[in-house]
């Protein structure tokens, strides 16, 4: 390149790496070099210096839940253990200051808004009930994170959207996202996910080991598969009960005030902070905030009841608002319903925008089809539906066509048929229209009564009687046969 851009130097004058080498280290300082090597993702994520904390951004427990979720490395079973069923999705929310796992879920539902606010839902309320469901019994003192936090941190993805905004309204939540490709913007709880599954990943069967067949004949880990998702729920539940609990974090970062005989474990700083710095989480009605978490859907009034999701809702409070009634009345619109995945039976209607006011709305009957399943199986209900009805369209349009094929041969054939002259005149047609009509039904009246009358050229069957021709010609009489004495 010297060559090319100098070509009056002699070669004995060329620069030697050594010169080059010192006019770049003088003219390029050395955090300028690495920080122009990586693109700007790359340098804020894995290159830049760590000099702050996640929890010197905090002042106590709840000022900011961490959540996110991955697919765990492990395939399971069927709950009857005779199917492969894949990789279950984890979800795991995280307290900032006192690492303390607040929240979690495992499911087979994809990643999103829905499966997110279960995870919430866990955080913000009791967990003893859940335990005690796969047999752990614990006390509130054990998992005492009850209560809304302040600010809940997540990724662009499940958060980001207008479905979040009943939460930030009515219980004051503030809703942070971080950069695009910045995962270490909330690495507490990116950290967890490999801390959590480290806990079964030696022992269990079906874990994620790099390429599924190494060489031909090759052993497949997905068939190694053995627990099911109960099974592997109650792995996780333990593995937090003991985290939270028992794990000292050597790394944490302490504050100036806090004790140094405190053993630097999560619910010993949790207890601590609750004490020392923010007090008491906010508390709400379990009921009130479950439903703010649910997902929205728009609603539409009809003449049937509210629609939402191809189902018809009713309630007591929308019939008495006259919303529904046919006078011809512009109905109100900009509606939005809170729905239940798991439940269609039911949907959260809310007569005003921006108000907490709900109205409980049931399947009418004209959608009792629903009844009694998710919202999921009646996605899979009408999609069934849809396909069914696009396959009886493709036939119904060919029977069409032949019948429409049919009646025009017919109307050509009753058209060549009809004689150009009539014998009568106009006047005399129209006179004679009741009498041909009464003759006409009689010929038909005559043809129907010979079509029915039986054929008597056929001769009668004969009757066989079981035990002998009756005397009188009447029934035979079968009663002492069915309750007399066996002799």
């Amino acid at each position: 390149m010297f060559e090319v851009g100098n070509p009056n130097v002699s070669r004995e004058d060329y620069p030697t790496i050594i010169q080059l080498r010192y006019f770049y280290e003088r003219e390029y300082k050395k955090a300028d070099r690495i920080r122009l090597r990586a693109n700007r993702i790359s340098y804020q994520k894995d290159v830049r210096p760590l000099i702050g904390s996640a929890t010197a951004g905090v002042p106590g427990p709840g000022s900011r839940y961490e959540i996110d979720a991955t697919i765990a490395d492990i395939y399971l079973l069927s709950a009857d253990r005779q199917n492969v069923i894949g990789r279950p999705t984890l979800y795991v929310v995280v307290d900032v200051f006192s690492r303390m796992v607040t929240g979690f879920y495992v499911g087979l539902e994809n990643p999103s808004y829905v499966t997110a606010m279960r995870a919430l839902i866990t955080a913000v309320s009791e967990k003893t009930e859940l335990c005690g469901r796969y047999g752990f019994e614990i006390t509130t003192d054990q998992w005492p994170t009850v209560g809304i936090p302040d600010a809940i941190l997540a990724d662009r993805g499940e958060l980001l959207g207008h479905q979040i905004e009943s939460l930030e309204k009515a219980f004051g939540v503030r809703i942070e996202n971080t950069p695009p490709y910045r995962g270490d913007a909330k690495g507490i709880v990116e950290r967890y996910f490999r801390t959590l599954q480290a806990e079964f990943k030696p022992f269990a069967p079906g874990v994620v080991t790099g390429s599924r067949i190494r060489k031909q004949g090759g052993k497949d880990y997905r068939l190694d598969a053995t627990l099911t998702l109960d099974d592997f729920t109650r792995i996780m539940l333990a593995s937090i009960l003991h985290r939270n609990q028992y794990a000292v974090l050597p790394k944490y970062d302490r504050d100036a005030d806090m004790p140094n005989d405190m053993a630097l474990t999560p619910l010993n700083i949790w207890n601590w902070g609750i004490q020392y710095r923010t007090g008491r989480l906010r508390n709400a009605s379990e009921e009130a905030l479950r439903i703010a978490m649910l997902p929205r859907q728009k609603a539409y009034l009809s003449d049937l009841g509210v629609s939402c999701f191809g189902a018809y809702y009713t309630s007591k409070e929308l019939l008495a608002s006259g919303w529904l009634h046919r006078n011809g009345d512009r109905r109100v619109t900009n509606l939005y319903a809170a729905y239940d995945p798991a439940v269609a039976d039911c949907i959260y209607l809310f007569p005003e925008e921006g108000s907490p006011e709900y109205w409980v709305c049931s399947l009418t009957d004209r959608s009792r089809q629903y009844r009694g399943k998710s919202i999921w199986e009646l996605w899979a209900s009408q999609e069934q539906q849809r396909q069914a009805t696009s396959a009886a369209k493709v036939a119904e349009t060919t029977s069409k066509r032949n019948l429409e094929n049919l009646v025009s041969q017919t109307i050509k054939d009753a058209e060549r048929s009809r004689p150009t002259v009539f014998k009568q005149s106009k006047a005399e047609a129209v006179r004679g229209i009741r009498d041909n009509r009464k003759l006409e039904r009689d010929a038909q009246r005559a043809e129907q009564t010979k079509a029915r009358q039986p054929d008597r050229s056929k001769p009668k069957s004969e009757v066989t009687y079981l035990h002998g021709k009756p005397d009188d010609g009447g029934f035979p009489d079968f009663i002492d046969e069915l309750f007399g004495d066996d002799e």
